[in-house]
């Protein structure tokens, strides 16, 4: 099977491929056609299936294994597939979605080790009994999660795997500002995005669950965390609670972008700033790893819609 990061402009291709998304819509003449996007572990890519018939919306859904023959083009400047031919897979096929999926980086043992370390450099003892009990009540959940539903870090244990980059960052920040408290930094980032395990439905066929829609992680968090200091009988009065609570709200650093408060120390700023460089990595890199040098990206939504171009550095 043709990976899809190996993918030329030009290439004509055959495999299987998993259907990450397939909304139904009309060109200008009226006419039906399929938007999909296609994806194996390497990648993923979009094209149009036209002239779709209803036995076509019906088979050719979101979530299923096709097999594929297509010729990787450009589109205004964006690699997508054309001349799409798509069946389902035979008998012999393997067909199971969670092999066409990506998965992190690093190893679960792995993140679950550099977690482990990372509360144990929490100094202060509320803060570090908080994180604690919030780990313990979600541990499964965490290291199995994604930390979204499409932009990024979007795959089973993207949480865990953002979350450890965030913090490796924090403490290298704290190595250059030592006016940082690493502590709070530490704490804020552990705990930031814990509640998507409530947020989200799962790791396979990601949704927003009904507290998801209603209420969002953010603001989840802070109820983990209210939660927490009284089932520990901690003074929910102190400054140290009311501190870590700020940086949880704040962590997206704009109301209009779901925080209830804006950030108002320092240790609040930084981590939405790492927190923004994090995902705005992930992002790029994702959509560059799909494509080979002298190419554009597709446009990227979260990031003002922009491409990105990947130079060819050997030419150089």
């Amino acid at each position: 099977m043709t990976q899809l990061k190996d993918l030329q402009v030009g290439d004509a291709f055959e495999g299987l491929y998993l259907i990450k998304q397939a909304d139904l819509r009309q060109t200008r003449a009226g006419k039906p056609f399929l938007a999909m996007i296609f994806q194996d572990r390497t990648g993923q890519i979009g094209g149009n299936l036209w002239d779709a018939d209803d036995h076509m919306v019906e088979t050719f859904t979101k979530g299923k294994v096709v097999y594929m023959r297509a010729v990787k083009e450009l589109y205004q400047g964006s690699p997508q597939v054309n001349k799409i031919f798509l069946r389902l897979p035979e008998n012999t096929e393997p067909n199971n979605p969670k092999d066409f999926k990506p998965k992190s980086p690093v190893n679960e043992q792995e993140l679950r080790e550099y977690i482990s370390r990372t509360i144990f450099k929490i100094e202060n003892a509320t803060w570090n009994r908080i994180v604690r009990h919030i780990f313990k009540k979600y541990d499964k959940a965490f290291f199995e999660y994604p930390a979204a539903k499409t932009n990024h870090h979007a795959f089973e244990g993207g949480l865990s795997f953002h979350t450890a980059t965030m913090a490796q960052l924090a403490e290298k920040i704290c190595e250059v500002y030592p006016t940082l408290n690493e502590s709070l930094m530490l704490a804020g980032i552990l705990l930031h995005d814990m509640a998507k395990v409530i947020e989200f439905s799962g790791a396979e066929n990601t949704t927003y669950t009904l507290k998801g829609n209603l209420i969002g992680h953010i603001v989840l968090i802070d109820e983990e965390v209210s939660e927490a200091i009284r089932e520990l009988d901690i003074d929910n009065d102190k400054e140290d609670v009311t501190i870590l609570r700020h940086v949880l709200l704040a962590h997206h650093g704009l109301q209009e972008y779901g925080s209830p408060v804006r950030p108002q120390i320092m240790e609040a700023e930084v981590i939405h700033q790492i927190d923004m460089l994090d995902a705005s990595m992930m992002m790029m890199q994702t959509a560059l790893n799909q494509i080979v040098p002298g190419e554009m990206t597709p446009r990227i939504f979260p990031l003002d819609n922009r491409n990105f171009y990947k130079p060819d550095w050997q030419s150089n």
